[in-house]
């Protein structure tokens, strides 16, 4: 069953659910998250037939099918009981997974997919494909990842590098304003992409550092005067590598915003070295806002 909802509402929270565990903590945790922000949940389950139909017979299409109709249905039922005034549409489609979800999600809809387990997994699994999804997505995507058990911090961290983030930074203080949470605010200065190798060598390091917390600063200036009420810190640390720093600060956030794409330049829908090691290693979901998005609904 696919529902069109009106141009008038905001665009829904879309998730994939494929029978997984993983696929199932994602969908009632995106089902939290679109209550969170004002949205319609849509639940997508992609069955692939179309992309194996020299393989497969009228009969097995239809048990395929049927079979992803009562998973959609039982996931929507398991929905419902947690949040009884969500409204909660229901996608079966036949093309694969990451086709698909592109696809279910407009362009300012966020879309949740569970994270890619350990060991190996069926290619069909959505949870199997969360970074192909996230790497060619033009649209914010949230990989959900940390224990389901978690007790939360309330705190979203949002990881930025200089004044071109600002958009990213609002997008994470809307998040941490729907949550009734803080916002902490993380610039990790990675001195040898920086600078170099002869780091030692040269006497602008601190000056240029200086330079770098000045851009930082303004961000979350800009942050605490847009958000009266939100409650922002900001916090700097140098580090050789980016993605330790903001893994082992993903322990105390509910979650962690950073960027989806790699800077200008680069071709194709790639991501970048920081976001690839956090998808499969964040203590709490991450959500990738791509560097070309400038807006964002009033209730993101």
């Amino acid at each position: 069953m696919k529902d069109i909802m009106s141009g008038s509402q905001p665009a829904p929270v879309v998730v994939g659910v494929d029978g997984s565990q993983r696929a199932r903590t994602a969908a009632l945790w995106a089902a939290d998250e679109a209550v969170r922000r004002g949205r319609s949940l849509r639940l997508v389950h992609a069955t692939d037939t179309d992309g194996r139909e020299a393989f497969l017979n009228e009969n097995d299409v239809l048990r395929i099918s049927g079979e992803g109709r009562e998973l959609l249905d039982d996931t929507a039922a398991a929905v419902a009981k947690r949040h009884r005034g969500l409204l909660v549409t229901t996608e079966l489609s036949h093309s694969a997974p990451a086709v698909s979800l592109h696809a279910a999600v407009p362009g300012d809809g966020v879309l949740v997919v569970g994270h890619r387990g350990l060991g190996g997994f069926d290619p069909l699994l959505l949870g199997s494909v969360g970074p192909k999804v996230a790497a060619g997505a033009d649209t914010a995507v949230i990989v959900v990842r940390g224990a389901a058990d978690a007790v939360e911090t309330n705190t979203v961290l949002v990881a930025i590098r200089d004044e071109h983030d600002l958009v990213r930074a609002r997008h994470a203080a809307r998040a941490a304003d729907a949550r009734k949470s803080a916002l902490r605010i993380l610039h990790v200065w990675n001195v040898l992409q920086s600078v170099g190798n002869i780091v030692t060598m040269l006497d602008g390091t601190d000056e240029l550092a200086r330079g770098r917390m000045g851009s930082v600063t303004a961000v979350a200036d800009l942050i605490r005067e847009e958000f009266r009420e939100l409650t922002v810190h900001l916090d700097a640390e140098s580090s050789f590598s980016v993605a330790a720093v903001l893994i082992e600060a993903s322990h105390q956030a509910d979650l962690l915003v950073m960027g989806g794409r790699r800077s200008p330049g680069y071709i194709g829908p790639t991501l970048g070295r920081a976001t690839h090691t956090l998808i499969h290693h964040a203590h709490c979901p991450v959500e990738l806002v791509p560097r070309h998005l400038s807006r964002f609904g009033s209730t993101s």
